[in-house]
Order: structure tokens, then C-alpha cells, then sequence
């Protein structure tokens, strides 16, 4: 096992290597996207469960979204939420977002003065607010508030019971189809909103490039915009596709020119962030095939070594641009801050089989199971504290 003095200190640009330039030290990685189930649904996964998971991914700060039983839609609601992230004993940074309308069903607006100086920011994720005048509403208030609405952007008319991307795979084997302009729709609504009201607007899990290039229109106009696309979106498109529930997410995984233009965005600055949305679910509800399963996969244990195996040692990125879409760029926008002596250390050279069965999330569904992969997380230390220590291998 390395030690901590094995390793140089970690740079401003947040990575460092050692002299072997196979272990490197990189700054605590930030996820603003993740789903940790609790309250309401720990047969999924736990603050605890949770916490583990991103240590061992590298992870010492992570956002929860709130769709959650109860919904924190008000500060009574947040509350059973505070009691469970304390209880988890601090392994990670957890902060949770508070909902954009009550019980996210885009009626009403929430409690988002009570809530602002609580949640990190404002989303109703898991859900699309459907009406435009809503909207509108619920971004002036959050300037008001100098709050960021992180939107999941999805028009619910153009959905018709899809499940994956329409296109060829989707044609090809009988599937009901989920088209891109249920996603850009209503981004391109919101953009035109946000320049109107000067909110902070983030755009959660884009996944098409109708989506990437409004996002570059809009930032050349000054609209107050960032984005995030997640591992899958980069790394696969419609062609790797098979008939198992540990592919179906939502949005979905789209086509190769969808997945070319992510990667484009990402080199350019118009994908300011990626974050993995990490959503466990039981066994039994990954279960169902392509048809039948629950939307969502986990992305906390395997997200750095896809990255850095498909980004960074194909030469389309350098580690340290990789880091800061990780690291520094969520930090910055959402305010997190670094604590001194989170940090995370990784042996680049070790080469590793993702195995669902290794993770320490209680969700196991994985697009990348079985994928051979470089990198393997030999130490998590947040705030001064080993958080997460590899096992020898013998």
C-alpha cells in the first residue's frame, strides 16, 4: 500500500505525479449529481453506502438530489434529510439540493427562501418543470436568492412511453424510442428564460448535440449558464447497447455523433463539468431488460478509470483537463470548497477488470461492467483523514 509521503503535493492544477509516473496525488474529486436514497429509499442506497462508494471512487464532495420521501421542499422536509447525512460520519462532503417545487410535481414553488441558506442549490431532478410561466417564476426567485437551478430538462409531450434513444438501435429491436428534442426543448426554453431573469442556470446530464450547441450559443451571449455530461454519454453511444437493464438511464445513451459533439464540448469549455449521476437501484429493479427496468446507473467506483482510460491514454485529453472537469470547474460553480488535505491517490498503471461486485454502493448496475480498465484508487483522504485504503492484493 502507498503512503501519503510517497507522493509529491498536489499542484495548482491539481495533480501531481511521483517519480515512478505510475502514482499520482489529485485533488478530491466534486460530484454535483448523485442520488444517495435516503430518506425514503435505503433499500437502494444509504448516506453511508453512498459515502463509501464516492471515497472509493475518489470523491470527497458530492451534491444529492432530492428526489427523496419526503421531498426536502421545505425546511421540515430537509431536516430528516441533515439528520441522515450527519449521522453518515462526514467520509465525504454531502450537500444536498433542495426541490424547486412542492413534492417535485412543478405546481407549486417551494419553500426556496426558507431552504437557500441550507440546500446548495435548487432542482426538481428526476422530473422536467413542464410550464414555461413556472419557470420563469422559479428562476427570478432563485436570482433573487443567488441560487443556481440545476434543471433537468425533459418536455413529458414528447416522451410517448420511450425508454432509450430513438434511433437505430432502438428501430432495430422493436424499442420505444426517447427523441433528443425532448431534452434540448426545453433547454433552448430555459436559456432564453435565464438571459431574461439573470439566473444562475446549470444544466444537468446532457446527452445530444442539439443540446451542446445551444449551450455554446447561449454562453457567447453571456447567458449565466454551465452544463455536465456524464461518463456514459462520452464514452458509449447506441452501438454498445445490449438488452440489460445496466443501459437504461435517463437520458439515454444516444448515437455516435451525439457522443462525438459531447466530447467536442468538453474540449472546447461549452461541457464545463462532468458528474456521474449516480442513481442505485435494487437488483430486482435493474432486472427488467431495456422494457423493464428502473432509469439509472451507478458511476461513483468506475468514473475516474473510464475516464481516464478513454479520455486521457487515447490522447483526446491531458489528465490535468480531466481533473478539472472533475475538480475544479463543480467546485468553482457551486462553491464547494477544497478542505485542506482532500486528496485522492491513484496507481495509473494498474490495470483492472470493472467488477459491479467489488462496489461498495449498494447499486451494482453498470454499463462498464466487465470493462478493462487503467486506475485503481489506492487512498481517499478528506479533510486530513484516510477516508478510503485499497487492500493489498496478493
Amino acid at each position: 500500500m502507498v503512503t501519503r509521503e510517497q507522493v509529491p503535493p498536489v499542484t495548482d492544477k491539481g495533480c501531481s505525479v511521483s517519480q515512478n509516473s505510475n502514482i499520482v496525488i489529485l485533488s478530491g474529486f466534486c460530484d454535483v449529481h448523485v442520488h444517495f436514497r435516503e430518506p425514503g429509499f435505503s433499500y437502494k442506497e444509504t448516506m453511508i453506502s453512498g459515502s463509501q462508494a464516492a471515497a472509493r471512487g475518489g470523491y470527497t464532495a458530492v451534491c444529492a438530489m432530492p428526489n427523496l420521501n419526503p421531498v426536502p421542499d421545505s425546511v421540515s422536509a430537509l431536516e430528516a434529510e441533515e439528520a441522515l447525512i450527519r449521522a453518515a460520519g462526514g467520509l465525504v462532503d454531502i450537500y444536498p439540493y433542495g426541490a424547486l417545487t412542492v413534492g417535485e410535481k412543478g405546481e407549486t414553488a417551494a419553500d426556496l427562501n426558507g431552504l437557500a441558506e441550507r440546500v446548495i442549490a435548487f432542482s426538481d431532478d428526476g422530473k422536467g418543470v413542464q410550464s414555461e410561466s413556472m419557470m420563469r417564476d422559479l428562476m427570478e426567485e432563485c436570482r433573487k436568492l443567488r441560487k443556481i437551478i440545476a434543471a433537468h430538462c425533459e418536455d413529458n409531450s414528447l416522451l410517448h412511453g420511450g425508454y432509450i434513444h430513438d434511433g437505430s438501435y432502438c428501430r432495430a429491436h422493436g424499442h420505444r424510442g426517447i427523441c433528443s428534442e425532448s431534452e434540448w426543448g426545453p433547454i433552448k426554453r430555459d436559456l432564453r428564460l435565464a438571459a431574461e431573469t439573470g439566473c444562475a442556470y446549470h444544466v444537468c446530464h446532457i446527452s445530444c448535440r442539439e443540446s451542446v450547441e445551444l449551450i455554446r450559443k447561449a454562453k457567447r451571449e453571456g447567458v449565466d449558464v454551465t452544463c455536465e455530461t456524464a461518463p456514459h454519454y462520452l464514452l458509449l453511444d447506441e452501438n454498445d447497447l445490449m438488452e440489460e437493464g445496466r443501459f437504461r438511464m435517463n437520458p439515454p445513451i444516444r448515437s455516435r455523433e451525439d457522443r462525438e459533439a459531447l466530447v467536442e464540448g468538453l474540449l472546447d469549455g461549452t461541457i464545463d463539468m462532468i458528474a456521474t449521476d449516480h442513481a442505485p437501484h435494487s437488483a430486482a429493479e435493474k432486472a427488467g431488460g431495456l422494457a423493464g427496468s428502473a432509469f439509472g446507473v451507478v458511476g461513483l467506483e468506475c468514473a475516474f478509470p473510464v475516464l481516464y482510460t478513454g479520455l486521457v491514454r487515447t490522447g483526446i485529453m491531458t489528465l490535468d483537463q480531466l481533473v478539472a472537469k472533475m475538480t475544479t470547474a463543480p467546485r468553482q460553480r457551486f462553491g464547494i470548497p477544497l478542505a485542506e488535505g482532500d486528496e485522492t491517490v491513484w496507481d495509473l498503471a494498474a490495470e483492472v477488470v470493472v467488477d459491479p461486485a467489488e462496489f461498495l454502493s449498494m447499486g451494482k448496475a453498470t454499463p462498464f461492467a466487465g470493462r478493462r480498465v487503467f486506475g485503481r484508487c489506492l487512498m481517499t483522504r478528506h479533510a486530513g483523514r484516510t477516508v478510503y485504503a485499497a487492500q493489498e492484493q496478493g
